[in-house]
């Protein structure tokens, strides 16, 4: 497809980067340490690690890595942390060391983390000590070889490091008993490495980097294999993007409240932005909205990512509206579709656009960005450098501008592959393109519209129905807080809309909702069936887990027509 985007790029932003810029990230990273010692890189919880600290500590932990756990390059290392100052130093240990990092969510169950560990073969973890009692319950089943445990207070330094661990241990009761024999404290590992600069290994561009686990919210959860190269080239082709829009991003501050685990948090906020000598604000918490909205008004800040149910919360949390919003110049939204109701008002309030940008895992992550002048428009956006996105039927046929069908991305952030998934890798792979799942159009002007998941689309009586579409319309009813729209099975037509509905008014009812979706949507959008709850199922990123609502639905059908005792 020809590149018909490129009519419409914002000045100063090239049609391509140079992948090969940069050997590895770790010249990336280390770059930035040259460049910004004195500036500050990472604040959490009142304390701040400047560029020359994090460069000191994250080789100390480097050449802890090499000499003292027994790991080679190439071993695979689990983070399992919140954020917290601990992580960008074993991070950036990690891959100085040659390691492949395995991001964790502190939030599994032994389950999931079983699978995670065994599935990826991680020799060592580093793992805040409130998840400490999950791992011990599988640890006997992995291949970890070392175990590195952590405070979230260790770092925050004398005496407010020891008031955080007392209250999380004694007062809030948040770290349960455990017992790993031979496991280590993460400060005495870094204490061990002092001193000294770790080996420098060979490491190239078509090495392994990350080992990045699918959220698993359309199935069984595995892993990107993304190289340095896919993650340099990310990084510079958002620095390219953004870059014309900012003057000296260094020495400001970056909102970090996704989790760092996140692909998304992990490229957008504390990979680019460290090579640019920013400041990561890392909010830990990003649940207790009113202690968030402290911290905002504590941090002028130039630059804030999110899903739209952060931003949604934010805008529901007072204070918010007397935030100082003077310095902010990028609002960068992704990881669920971003409902115009929320963008309106988050402009009203910040007098910031709310720019909406698309990726996946699989493309580390960032595939297509809005220009960030331009006022919201309901699409994903422009391709961004050095990428192509093709329009395609389910027999891999290009379709034409304006038709729908499966998004493809080509580039050179697109992933290896899965991780020991050959099957699975070929599904969604076609030479060096990428299948995403997602079912969207391209106008003429190049801005790729998303109109669902594949497979969170509705069916009705043949007709598709797209969940985000249901969704946006019933957001815009001044009762409604959050919405989610999945499919309901239906003896006449298959499938029927319903829709889970957090409301803001109590005294909203179904009828009214309904009406209101009368009034947008055509009939077979309209929800058959409303369900009114206090909060909705969520990924640990904020997005609205679909797939749990609809599979309780099936579950109640089943139960429904299941045949009864002695009947």
């Amino acid at each position: 497809m020809e590149r018909v985007w490129l009519q419409n790029y914002p000045r100063g932003v090239p049609a391509d980067i140079d992948p090969e810029q940069y050997a590895s990230l770790r010249d990336l990273i280390e770059e930035a340490f040259g460049r910004y010692g004195h500036l500050p890189a990472f604040s959490n919880l009142g304390a701040t690690l400047t560029y020359a600290q994090l460069d000191e500590l994250s080789r100390a932990f480097a050449r802890w890595l090499q000499q003292h756990s027994g790991l080679v390059p190439g071993d695979r290392l689990a983070l399992m942390m919140p954020n917290v100052l601990q992580y960008p130093i074993a991070l950036f240990g990690a891959l100085r060391a040659g390691m492949v990092v395995v991001n964790t969510n502190p939030l599994y169950t032994a389950r999931e983390l079983e699978h995670q560990l065994r599935d990826s073969g991680a020799k060592a973890i580093v793992i805040v000590e409130n998840f400490a009692h999950v791992l011990q319950q599988v640890l006997a089943r992995t291949d970890l070889k070392q175990v590195l445990v952590t405070g979230v207070g260790d770092l925050l330094g004398m005496p407010r490091g020891l008031i955080v661990n007392f209250v999380l241990r004694r007062v809030r009761k948040q770290v349960p008993p455990y017992r790993i024999p031979g496991s280590l404290s993460f400060k005495h590992a870094l204490s061990l490495g002092l001193g000294g600069a770790p080996e420098r290994v060979p490491i190239g561009p078509d090495d392994v980097a990350f080992l990045q686990y699918t959220g698993g919210t359309t199935g069984v959860s595995k892993a990107a294999v993304l190289t340095h190269r896919n993650l340099v080239a990310n990084i510079l082709q958002a620095r390219a993007w953004l870059g014309p829009a900012l003057v000296r991003p260094h020495g400001r501050t970056v909102i970090t409240a996704l989790p760092l685990y996140h692909i998304f948090s992990l490229t957008a906020n504390c990979l680019m932005w460290t090579t640019m000598g920013a400041r990561n604000l890392l909010i830990t918490n990003p649940r207790d909205f009113a202690g968030f909205v402290k911290e905002l008004k504590r941090n002028p800040f130039f630059f804030i990512s999110g899903v739209n149910t952060l931003f949604n919360a934010l805008l529901h949390t007072p204070g918010f509206e007397s935030v100082d919003f003077s310095q902010l110049r990028v609002s960068l939204g992704g990881g669920m579709a971003v409902q115009r109701v929320v963008a309106e008002r988050w402009k009203a309030v910040t007098g910031n656009v709310l720019t909406q940008a698309w990726g996946l895992t699989e493309t580390s992550p960032a595939a297509c960005i809005n220009p960030l002048d331009l006022d919201f428009n309901g699409s994903i956006g422009l391709p961004i450098p050095s990428t192509d996105v093709s329009i395609r039927d389910d027999a891999g046929g290009e379709l034409p501008l304006g038709q729908a069908g499966e998004i493809c991305v080509f580039g050179p952030q697109v992933m290896r592959g899965y991780w020991n998934r050959p099957e699975e890798t070929e599904q969604v792979m076609f030479g060096d393109w990428l299948r995403t799942g997602d079912v969207g159009r391209m106008d003429p002007q190049g801005f790729v519209y998303i109109e669902d998941r594949k497979k969170d689309m509705i069916l009705v009586s043949g007709f598709n129905v797209y969940p985000n579409e249901v969704e946006s319309v019933a957001a815009t009813h001044p009762g409604v807080l959050e919405a989610a729209a999945v499919a309901q099975p239906d003896e006449n037509s298959g499938e029927v809309v319903a829709l889970f509905v957090v409301r803001k008014d109590p005294n909203l009812s179904a009828e009214a909702l309904v009406a209101h979706c009368h009034t947008q949507l055509t009939g077979y959008k309209v929800p058959k069936h409303v369900y009114f709850r206090q909060e909705l199922p969520k990924t640990n990123v904020g997005k609205i887990l679909r797939r749990a609502l609809r599979d309780e639905l099936r579950a109640a059908a089943a139960a429904a027509t299941a045949p009864q005792p002695g009947a």
